[in-house]
């Protein structure tokens, strides 16, 4: 059975595939076994370095649960300041005045081509030279500056494309029943576009969230992956024991992120399906009944 996408595979396709299949499953048998294997030789599988994990409390509550709680609240300030100022920039790029296209065009450009680290540096060397912010609170600020300034020009980009991406008819036949610019942009492209640039941005708030890490590698911001090379240290020299669970929590964090972006993706669009009120049986008896006595 053929369908619009794609013809039906044939008995020779679905053989190969059957065949791709299985030497796949079994190169990855084969890695597995031998990463295990190469891990188990190592000793780094011993209970002992895995212990400190799953009986007691300590490992989590110094280590893990504090560097989980700054990694949340450097990315958690970072989206909560992205967000809108990714979407007010990419809104302006959009102007029809170039006094405000051509500034937002140019930071915009600027900030997206510096990588993230530099600007953590700058942001660090900046809060340390020019403010009183204190030592202890630097790493934070630095993190969220770099973040922001990167991600919200990104996100620019990702607002002005999916509004670029709806037809040119959504503006026209607004701006024909005589809404203005403003709200055009607010009340009929925005909410279409955010539907369409919902994937994009949860793509890039993962981002945001794993960036947090480069703080830890560079600034000694205490988020979770510093913690965690402290944590490996304490416990004598346990790191793929650390950096094992420490990427598992990441996993578990990504992963609740994509899926209720993808909860909220299907439920908007449910929610653009439904149109208007529905009528009772009643209801079109009536309309039905003054439609044949006006003929």
């Amino acid at each position: 059975m053929s369908s619009v996408l794609y013809d039906a595979q044939g008995p020779r396709a679905k053989r190969r595939n059957i065949l791709f299949t299985v030497v796949f499953l079994v190169a990855l048998a084969a890695l597995l076994w031998w990463v295990f294997g190469t891990l188990n030789d190592k000793g780094q599988l011993e209970w002992a370095l895995w212990k400190p994990f799953f009986t007691g409390t300590e490992a989590w509550s110094t280590y893990i649960w504090p560097g989980l709680q700054n990694t949340l609240k450097a990315a958690v300030l970072a989206v909560v300041i992205a967000l809108p100022l990714g979407a007010a920039l990419g809104i302006a790029r959009l102007s029809d005045h170039k006094w405000v296209r051509v500034p937002a065009a140019v930071v915009v450009e600027f900030f997206r081509s510096i990588p993230v680290l530099v600007l953590m540096i700058f942001g660090l060397a900046l809060f340390a030279e020019y403010t009183n912010v204190s030592s202890d609170d630097r790493p934070l600020y630095a993190v969220v500056t770099g973040l922001v300034l990167y991600n919200a020009s990104v996100l620019a980009e990702i607002v002005r494309s999916g509004i670029l991406a709806l037809p040119k008819g959504q503006a026209e036949g607004a701006m024909a029943i005589g809404l203005r610019k403003g709200q055009v942009m607010r009340l009929i492209l925005l909410p279409q576009a955010v539907t369409a640039m919902l994937p994009a941005i949860v793509s890039q708030l993962v981002v945001i969230l794993k960036d947090t890490a480069l703080g830890g590698a560079i600034l000694t911001f205490p988020e979770l992956l510093a913690s965690a090379n402290t944590m490996s240290g304490y416990y004598g020299a346990n790191v793929i024991a650390s950096y094992t669970v420490v990427a598992v929590i990441y996993i578990a964090l990504n992963f609740a992120l994509t899926s209720f972006a993808s909860w909220l993706e299907r439920r908007l669009r449910r929610a653009k399906k439904s149109t208007g009120a529905v009528l009772s049986a009643d209801d079109v008896e009536t309309a039905d009944a003054g439609t044949v006595g006006k003929v």
